[in-house]
């Protein structure tokens, strides 16, 4: 059974939220109610339609139960029963999806950082892949794609990218992607069609804000330096680019695509920032969790999460034992989708055992 109070508390919540901003409240109090509303509506309005299919089996149940309803009344009633019954299933498990915690980044932006592992040149055409793959998903879902610092492979590709990815749930779909991607294909440079197999690293940071954490400008370094890039470009005329680094952590950051220094300062920090709750997040996971890991991995930048392999045309995702077929159209973002909704699915399935749900 659903928590009948648990329902009821969040439907009132809802109602006084509402009547709050109906009384012209302005400033900060107006944008955390706004989003405070924005999250509970979609809550509440599973609740209302599961509440009115609920009372409608009750309803039906009372008629075949009275002795007094009419015979065809009643014959009626129970053919429309099970319809309703497998309804209320559905919004009950719809509405056990609503009320699990929520990751408070998941409608954050997204730093993506993809780096070249082993495998050299071919590394570095990987990464190139899967960062494509990543900005046609990203496009596919409305989102905005920012390049914020590259690195170019010797032969293509990229020995780094790192970009942001704006919208709204970037980060809520984008978050198993992290780990080690590997790749398993015949090089344009092999003769002898021999299979090699390259990695690349991804890892997926949710972009936080000032309030997230706290960044005493005494403890970073500022270079500014010009920016690698080809020769006659901007780039090696102006010193717009900035190098920042957080001397308690160790942590340095690179931004160098943009001709301002003030946004690639700003930029930077975002970086910064993105980086240190990671850090301070990872730790807090590894404490909560040192002896139980989740099906859809860790996180762990260090763990081998999916495989990539083109003779074969497959992708195989090693968390939860999922391959899809269909290789080209997960490279071209299209079947991405697929695999970032099972892991998805497969993670809410463990939050639900977990709450005993």
């Amino acid at each position: 059974m659903l928590p009948q109070q648990k329902l009821s508390a969040l439907v009132n919540r809802h109602a006084l939220v509402e009547s709050q901003l109906a009384s012209g409240v302005t400033g900060d109090e107006f944008v955390s109610l706004s989003r405070e509303f924005s999250d509970l509506s979609p809550v509440v309005d599973v609740i209302k339609s599961y509440r009115q299919v609920t009372e409608e089996i009750d309803g039906l149940q009372a008629m075949i139960e009275d002795a007094s309803t009419d015979a065809e009344m009643r014959k009626m009633a129970a053919a429309e029963l099970p319809d309703l019954r497998e309804r209320a299933e559905t919004i009950e498990h719809q509405l056990r999806l609503a009320l699990l915690p929520k990751d408070a980044m998941d409608e954050r932006n997204a730093i993506l950082e993809i780096r070249a592992g082993t495998g050299g040149d071919e590394a570095a055409l990987f990464a190139g892949d899967l960062f494509r793959m990543y900005e046609r998903y990203a496009a596919s879902q409305g989102w905005r794609t920012e390049v914020l610092s590259i690195s170019d492979g010797t032969k293509g590709g990229y020995k780094e990218v790192v970009a942001e990815i704006s919208g709204r749930g970037v980060f809520a779909k984008l978050k198993f992607e992290s780990g080690v991607h590997r790749v398993q294909r015949v090089p344009d440079t092999e003769a002898s069609g021999r299979i090699h197999t390259s990695a690349a690293t991804v890892a997926v940071l949710p972009e936080v804000e000032d309030v997230d954490i706290h960044i005493n400008e005494a403890d970073l370094k500022i270079d500014t330096m010009r920016a690698q890039g080809a020769g006659g470009q901007h780039v090696n005329k102006t010193e717009s680019a900035i190098r920042i680094t957080h001397i308690p952590s160790g942590i340095v950051v690179l931004v160098q695509e943009e001709r301002s220094q003030h946004k690639n300062r700003s930029k930077a920090m975002a970086m910064l920032r993105a980086k240190l709750y990671d850090a301070e997040r990872s730790k807090r996971d590894a404490e909560r969790s040192a002896d139980r890991r989740g099906q859809v991995g860790s996180g762990d930048r260090s763990e081998r999460i999916r495989t990539y392999n083109f003779p074969q045309g497959r992708v195989t995702d090693h968390r939860i034992n999922l391959t899809l077929y269909k290789l080209p159209a997960v490279m071209e973002g299209e079947a991405l989708g697929e695999m970032i909704d099972a892991l998805v699915t497969e993670h809410q399935a463990e939050l639900l055992a977990a709450e005993g749900m």
